[in-house]
């Protein structure tokens, strides 16, 4: 998966407008996901998914829960960093690096298992 993202103009947009956003639902969205996934709990880990992203991560014949089990993602460890962009976030684990939205319903993740590609967008295990 490829993301752009537009931090640095959204950063300084929300800047000038006095609107603080909040790190942690991000930060708690993507811990839950990852003890989730080390809890051997797919289902959950599914359930934190973003719509559209849990609906493209099964191939046919496949769950959610069966295709988070094949990628084997790895642990995600203490959070170093968030980036909150409106209802976008970016959360730097110290083992992985997600993207989420927030929904009604809350944070969900938009992408997990991201890693920087160079000069280019990240590269994402689990995608919308």
């Amino acid at each position: 998966m490829r993301i752009s993202l537009v931090a640095p103009a959204l950063g300084v947009a929300l800047a000038l407008t006095g609107c603080a956003p909040d790190p942690a639902g991000p930060a708690r969205a993507a811990e839950s996901f990852h003890a989730a996934l080390a809890a051997d709990r797919d289902d959950a880990a599914c359930a934190l998914l973003a719509p559209k992203t849990a609906g493209k991560l099964p191939d046919p014949g496949q769950t959610c829960a069966d295709a988070l089990r094949e990628l084997g993602l790895g642990p995600g460890g203490a959070v170093t960093d968030v980036r909150v962009w409106g209802d976008n976030a970016q959360v730097r684990l110290a083992g992985d690096t997600l993207f989420l939205h927030r929904f009604d319903a809350g944070w969900r993740v938009r992408a997990a298992g991201c890693e920087p590609v160079r000069d280019l967008p990240y590269a994402c295990e689990v995608e919308d």
